[in-house]
């Protein structure tokens, strides 16, 4: 086996096999090279699979439940912004630091980065205004490149990062960073986040004319990315070029913690706000995310347990409550995991709503806010041009992911440049971890 000097993985959510039989531009540029099934492990979201990639582990061991997490001692709900120190396993960055010689970094885009020990870093973290307003920023290490890039390439395009205006140009920004990122350091590893191909295939569903066409757009900026950064190193690099889950069509939404309101175990409470969650009265709560729904028990009860067991066991859109020793079956026995967990019929997802009349939702309900909602919000995909704001309206939405990937459907597929260097040819995604590290001369 050779060893390369430089290893880039590159994590795109939703690519298939079938997609990559339509990206001539890729195809042609990983000719010669090999291909492989790979299944995300559950649960089969961004964050849990992304850390499953960079620690070779599952969340049992580096406690990325979900896309959130539910802090029990605050009652208080984190999507998306919880920094590095919430994954409690080495990365791969780190392990490649101690390494002899040691070898350098670069991670852009990656979640839960912000604040990671990796030499070079790009991740967006836009500054919220005393007045509700946002400043477009990224977390950079060097704490100064942001600047430089900016005055580049303009402001990351955040507004095309999520939201109804999400596109091609979020991808595109962040291969042109990457490309002058490499050029100046040459990173011995280097992990690009492309999210483009998650958008169409859940507002529009992934058999959809609109996700085909991300496939292609997406194929574009992918050659862009191959040249930039082959003509950055003096020898070529491994590429390696990895699905992190499939998207799937869905028919049906179940609103988890509107059934726990029906059985009394949650409560509301009136702010200015709008209708919001009274954690300090309520026994239960779901975090929901995608097809999967953690279920936290509020108040330590067993009764309260088999409450909500009862609420969802002979529910249509549910296919497993998960719960108890179950839980290990899954990868899921941590303990920020909640007491139960939910997962979807593969027809189904889970929308975090819980007021029952829209008229008093949440202001944050009909605007792309994925901070403060206490769940995961596709139809922040959407927009409802007469009320000029997101509409409440999760019957939208016509493809999801996260439950496990039981079916070939549900696997994705990494791609790598040279050929004989993939063990086997069907991989998880903690297989990433070590295969990074071999490449690298970095064995045992």
């Amino acid at each position: 086996m050779t060893d390369h000097s430089a290893v880039i993985l590159v994590s795109v959510p939703n690519l298939r096999e079938k997609d990559v039989t339509v990206m001539p531009l890729l195809r042609g540029w990983m000719a010669g090279g090999e291909i492989a099934e790979l299944s995300p492990s559950f649960p089969c979201v961004t964050c849990p699979v992304q850390a499953n990639m960079l620690t070779g582990t599952l969340p049992r061991e580096h406690g990325v439940i979900a896309n959130g997490f539910f802090w029990r001692e605050r009652r208080e709900v984190e999507m998306w912004t919880s920094p590095n120190d919430c994954i409690e396993r080495p990365q791969l960055w780190q392990v490649l630091a101690a390494s002899s010689p040691p070898r350098r970094s670069a991670i852009w885009f990656a979640l839960h980065t912000k604040g990671c020990r990796a030499d070079y870093v790009c991740t967006p973290a836009p500054i919220h205004n005393p007045d509700g307003t946002e400043s477009l920023w990224c977390y950079t290490q060097p704490p100064e490149l942001y600047g430089e890039l900016k005055g580049r390439f303009g402001d990351f395009p955040l507004h095309q990062f999520w939201g109804p205006m999400a596109s091609i140009g979020s991808s595109a920004w962040i291969v042109d960073s990457a490309v002058f990122a490499a050029r100046r350091w040459r990173p011995d590893f280097f992990f690009i986040y492309l999210p483009h191909l998650d958008y169409a295939a859940q507002r529009r569903g992934p058999e959809s004319p609109e996700a085909a066409a991300a496939v292609s757009q997406l194929d574009e900026v992918l050659a862009r990315l191959a040249e930039g950064l082959d003509d950055a190193y003096p020898e070529k690099p491994l590429w390696l070029i990895a699905g992190e889950y499939v998207i799937t069509p869905v028919e049906r939404v179940s609103y988890p913690n509107r059934i726990l309101r029906e059985w009394g175990l949650l409560r509301t409470r009136f702010t200015e706000e709008g209708e919001l969650i009274d954690f300090a009265a309520s026994r239960a709560f779901a975090l929901v995310d995608h097809q999967l729904a953690h279920i936290f028990v509020l108040d330590g009860e067993p009764e309260t347990q088999k409450m909500v067991w009862a609420a969802f066991a002979n529910q249509p859109e549910v296919a497993e409550v998960v719960t108890g020793e179950t839980l290990g079956r899954y990868g899921l026995d941590h303990p920020r995991s909640g007491e139960l967990v939910l997962i979807a019929q593969p027809d189904s997802w889970f929308a975090y709503y819980w007021w029952l009349d829209d008229g008093v939702a949440p202001r944050f309900a009909r605007t792309v806010d994925i901070h403060r909602k206490p769940g995961y919000d596709p139809v922040e995909l959407c927009f409802d041009p007469v009320s000029r704001s997101i509409p409440l309206d999760a019957t939208l939405i016509r493809g999801s992911h996260g439950a496990p990937a039981r079916d070939p459907s549900q696997r994705t597929v990494l791609l790598v440049s040279d050929p004989g260097l993939l063990p086997h040819k069907a991989l998880r995604d903690v297989d990433l971890f070590s295969i990074v590290l071999g490449q690298l001369g970095i064995r045992g």
